[in-house]
């Protein structure tokens, strides 16, 4: 049976048998083909039978096995790659299945490669998770041919394994190198002006063409015979923390990926960011309840604990309860500190439900508000318009784009700093935002 369930028979096979019941119907017709069908019919089975013996002769013909990381990154294009292995004595033709998740909706993951006998290859290809939690792989299933072409056998290799997908590592690691070699403004994280010193002193220093002549240390300076400066840094372990809206206006997608999965893969962009200059990172999730608190800490295990956190969090279908927010922050925070809230106002009656709640925040708290442009507004805006329905539907989504804008200004009548930004750049603005927050020394 083992035989059997291995065994597939090629195009190849079923155009030469083809061939074979054509010479015998020809023959009916034409006696003076005389046995040829026959001779083209047995030499046919000579090399069926030749090809069935080279591929079952020898028990382990082939080998394979997936390599994939141990976990993948949500919204990014994760390599996975399968390592195949002849070990026949002849080339042979591989067809490779691959057998991914269900979430991708993908049927037609088959490759196709030759090896040389004793002769290995690595072929890689990308998956794009659209989704957090847990992604089954299947078995990997060869289907080998040999020079003759006419069957294949099939082998599987490998046990259905589970990876989990996590937020977007890949862009943490992305931003963490660019963060520690200064390199942050090659990827459009702009430099900010600093105005005036922080107060935390660092060092005394020889001073260097351009230095400030304010900060020349005449004492120092006298001692050493030659100019001294005192040297600053930014304010370290000021506390930072994240709050992420579960309601239902995060449900909305982008490019495959809801809002709140942008704000979590900013969320912990901006947590590596904060925690690599020397401040705290701390995180909160609310819906119509309070969900996750984190109090704001530095220690290596906060990132792990952030992601761990991240790697859980669903849209609800309720609206959010800033009220509770408020409370669990009276509770936990008990410091001035910068509070990131990712949220979405599709309107400025939405905004003003909250906006007291918004006040009272900024009253304790340097509140920033993130939420995000509509693109299909924009888009719809762009598009030339064809007859009158054109026409409405443009000047609805240019109303609501405005309203948009117009929220930014409400906020800031009260003191409250927000962005609105597009969910692509929603990693760029964040950081941006928050090294001008640092530099202008608000927290």
């Amino acid at each position: 049976m083992r035989f059997y369930r291995e065994l597939f028979l090629t195009n190849r096979f079923f155009t030469v048998a083809g061939c074979a019941v054509m010479l015998f119907l020809l023959a009916f017709f034409l006696p003076w083909l005389g046995d040829i069908p026959e001779i083209f019919f047995f030499g046919f089975l000579a090399l069926v039978v030749i090809d069935v013996s080279l591929l079952f002769r020898q028990g382990k013909g082939v080998f394979a096995r997936r390599n994939a990381p141990g976990r993948l990154s949500n919204g990014d294009e994760n390599e996975i790659g399968i390592y195949a292995e002849n070990f026949y004595s002849f080339p042979v033709q591989l067809g490779i299945i691959d057998e991914i998740p269900f979430q991708f909706q993908k049927r037609d993951i088959w490759f196709k490669t030759r090896l040389a006998a004793r002769q290995h290859k690595m072929i890689t290809y990308v998956l794009r998770p659209l989704k957090r939690g847990e992604y089954e792989f299947g078995i990997i299933r060869l289907y080998v041919r040999s020079p003759l072409a006419l069957i294949s056998r099939r082998y599987n290799f490998g046990q259905p394994e589970n990876l989990p997908v996590y937020p977007s590592f890949l862009q943490m690691r992305k931003y963490e190198m660019m963060a520690v070699s200064n390199r942050l403004s090659e990827i459009g994280v702009k430099k900010i002006r600093r105005l005036g010193h922080s107060l935390e002193f660092e060092q005394i220093r020889n001073y260097v063409a351009g230095d400030d002549q304010r900060s020349v240390n005449w004492k120092a300076s006298a001692r050493r015979g030659e100019l001294m400066v005192n040297s600053f840094q930014d304010e370290r372990a000021q506390h930072i923390y994240c709050v992420l809206d579960k309601s239902r206006a995060m449900k909305m997608p982008f490019e495959g990926l809801s809002l709140l999965d942008y704000a979590i893969n900013a969320t912990l962009v901006l947590s590596n960011i904060a925690m690599i200059r020397q401040d705290k990172a701390g995180l909160i999730t609310v819906a119509e309840k309070i969900g996750s608190v984190l109090p704001a800490d530095r220690r290596p295990t906060q990132l792990n604990k952030i992601l761990e956190i991240l790697y859980k969090e669903k849209t609800r279908y309720l609206e959010v309860n800033l009220e509770a927010l408020y409370s669990a922050m009276r509770n936990v925070i008990k410091q001035r500190s910068l509070v990131i809230l990712f949220t979405n106002y599709e309107s400025m009656q939405a905004m003003h439900r909250q906006l007291p709640y918004l006040k009272r925040i900024a009253r304790y708290h340097l509140l920033l508000v993130v939420f995000f442009e509509n693109t299909e507004l924009a888009r719809l805006s762009a598009e030339p318009a064809q007859n009158v329905e054109d026409i409405y539907v443009q000047t609805i989504a240019a109303k609501f784009a405005y309203e948009k804008k117009q929220i930014v200004t409400e906020l800031a009548k009260y003191g409250i700093q927000s962005i609105l930004s597009t969910p692509k750049d929603l990693n760029i603005n964040t950081i941006n935002k928050y090294l001008e927050l640092k530099a202008k020394q608000k927290i």
